[in-house]
Protein backbone atom coordinates (compact mmCIF):
# COMPACT_ATOMS: atom_id res chain seq x y z
CA UNK A 1 0.00 0.00 0.00
CA UNK A 2 1.05 3.17 -0.91
CA UNK A 3 1.49 6.21 1.46
CA UNK A 4 -1.01 8.07 -0.71
CA UNK A 5 -3.32 5.31 -0.26
CA UNK A 6 -3.06 5.06 3.62
CA UNK A 7 -3.29 9.18 3.65
CA UNK A 8 -6.57 8.14 1.43
CA UNK A 9 -7.86 6.12 3.50
CA UNK A 10 -7.06 8.08 7.20
CA UNK A 11 -8.86 10.96 5.24
CA UNK A 12 -11.66 8.74 5.16
CA UNK A 13 -12.12 7.97 8.74
CA UNK A 14 -11.59 11.34 9.85
CA UNK A 15 -14.22 11.95 7.28
CA UNK A 16 -16.56 9.45 8.82
CA UNK A 17 -15.97 10.94 12.48
CA UNK A 18 -16.51 13.88 11.52
CA UNK A 19 -19.74 13.09 10.01
CA UNK A 20 -21.13 11.07 13.25
CA UNK A 21 -19.74 14.33 15.39
CA UNK A 22 -21.26 16.53 12.74
CA UNK A 23 -25.22 14.91 12.37
CA UNK A 24 -25.44 13.34 15.56
CA UNK A 25 -25.14 15.68 18.65
CA UNK A 26 -28.08 14.06 20.33
CA UNK A 27 -26.56 10.96 20.59
CA UNK A 28 -23.96 12.80 23.32
CA UNK A 29 -26.58 14.84 24.65
CA UNK A 30 -28.72 11.80 25.54
CA UNK A 31 -25.59 10.17 27.06
CA UNK A 32 -24.71 7.88 23.95
CA UNK A 33 -21.69 7.43 21.56
CA UNK A 34 -21.22 6.62 18.53
CA UNK A 35 -17.62 4.97 17.84
CA UNK A 36 -16.09 3.46 13.91
CA UNK A 37 -15.20 -0.29 14.19
CA UNK A 38 -14.25 -0.84 11.15
CA UNK A 39 -13.65 0.98 7.65
CA UNK A 40 -13.03 -1.52 4.68
CA UNK A 41 -11.72 0.57 2.20
CA UNK A 42 -12.31 -1.60 -0.56
CA UNK A 43 -15.76 -2.60 -0.64
CA UNK A 44 -16.55 0.74 0.64
CA UNK A 45 -18.36 -1.09 4.23
CA UNK A 46 -17.86 0.92 7.23
CA UNK A 47 -19.10 -0.69 10.92
CA UNK A 48 -20.53 1.80 13.51
CA UNK A 49 -21.09 0.89 17.14
CA UNK A 50 -23.44 2.60 19.11
CA UNK A 51 -22.94 2.46 22.40
CA UNK A 52 -23.77 3.87 26.39
CA UNK A 53 -27.30 5.23 26.66
CA UNK A 54 -27.99 3.67 23.05
CA UNK A 55 -27.89 0.54 24.19
CA UNK A 56 -31.16 -0.62 25.14
CA UNK A 57 -32.88 2.90 23.40
CA UNK A 58 -36.18 2.29 22.44
CA UNK A 59 -35.14 5.00 19.22
CA UNK A 60 -31.84 3.42 18.84
CA UNK A 61 -32.90 1.81 15.60
CA UNK A 62 -34.46 4.87 14.14
CA UNK A 63 -30.47 6.42 14.94
CA UNK A 64 -29.67 3.07 12.67
CA UNK A 65 -31.42 3.89 10.05
CA UNK A 66 -30.28 7.67 10.16
CA UNK A 67 -26.63 7.03 9.85
CA UNK A 68 -26.75 4.21 7.10
CA UNK A 69 -28.88 6.83 4.48
CA UNK A 70 -27.39 9.96 5.38
CA UNK A 71 -23.63 8.11 5.79
CA UNK A 72 -23.75 7.10 2.01
CA UNK A 73 -25.33 10.00 0.69
CA UNK A 74 -23.03 12.12 2.25
CA UNK A 75 -19.41 10.05 2.05
CA UNK A 76 -19.40 8.92 -1.52
CA UNK A 77 -16.75 6.47 -0.85
CA UNK A 78 -19.36 4.42 1.55
CA UNK A 79 -21.52 2.13 -0.07
CA UNK A 80 -22.52 0.14 2.85
CA UNK A 81 -23.16 0.84 6.83
CA UNK A 82 -23.04 -1.46 9.48
CA UNK A 83 -24.45 -0.04 12.42
CA UNK A 84 -25.50 -1.71 15.85
CA UNK A 85 -25.73 -1.15 19.42
CA UNK A 86 -24.60 -3.60 22.22
CA UNK A 87 -28.11 -5.01 22.28
CA UNK A 88 -28.17 -6.49 18.81
CA UNK A 89 -25.13 -8.92 19.28
CA UNK A 90 -23.42 -6.59 16.71
CA UNK A 91 -25.29 -8.45 13.26
CA UNK A 92 -25.49 -5.00 11.66
CA UNK A 93 -28.82 -3.94 12.97
CA UNK A 94 -30.28 -6.09 10.47
CA UNK A 95 -33.67 -8.67 11.01
CA UNK A 96 -32.83 -11.96 12.62
CA UNK A 97 -29.74 -10.45 14.76
CA UNK A 98 -31.78 -10.43 17.72
CA UNK A 99 -31.26 -6.55 18.58
CA UNK A 100 -33.87 -4.09 18.99
CA UNK A 101 -36.15 -3.82 15.80
CA UNK A 102 -39.15 -2.37 15.52
CA UNK A 103 -41.61 -4.84 14.85
CA UNK A 104 -45.36 -4.14 12.65
CA UNK A 105 -47.87 -6.15 12.01
CA UNK A 106 -47.35 -6.99 7.53
CA UNK A 107 -43.61 -6.33 7.90
CA UNK A 108 -42.47 -9.37 9.88
CA UNK A 109 -41.93 -12.83 8.61
CA UNK A 110 -43.47 -16.19 10.08
CA UNK A 111 -40.48 -18.88 10.20
CA UNK A 112 -42.52 -20.41 7.51
CA UNK A 113 -41.54 -17.32 5.05
CA UNK A 114 -44.95 -16.20 5.18
CA UNK A 115 -45.51 -12.75 6.00
CA UNK A 116 -47.07 -11.72 9.44
CA UNK A 117 -50.94 -10.11 8.45
CA UNK A 118 -51.42 -8.81 11.67
CA UNK A 119 -54.30 -10.17 13.71
CA UNK A 120 -57.62 -10.90 12.22
CA UNK A 121 -60.65 -9.04 12.19
CA UNK A 122 -63.19 -10.70 14.40
CA UNK A 123 -65.78 -9.50 11.03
Amino acid sequence: MSTETQNDGDDLEERVSNFLRRNFPQIQMHGGSAAIQDIDRESGEVTIALGGACSGCGISPMTIQAIKSRMVKEIPEIEKVNAHTGMDGGMGGESGGGGMEPSFPGETVDDDGAADEGPEAPF
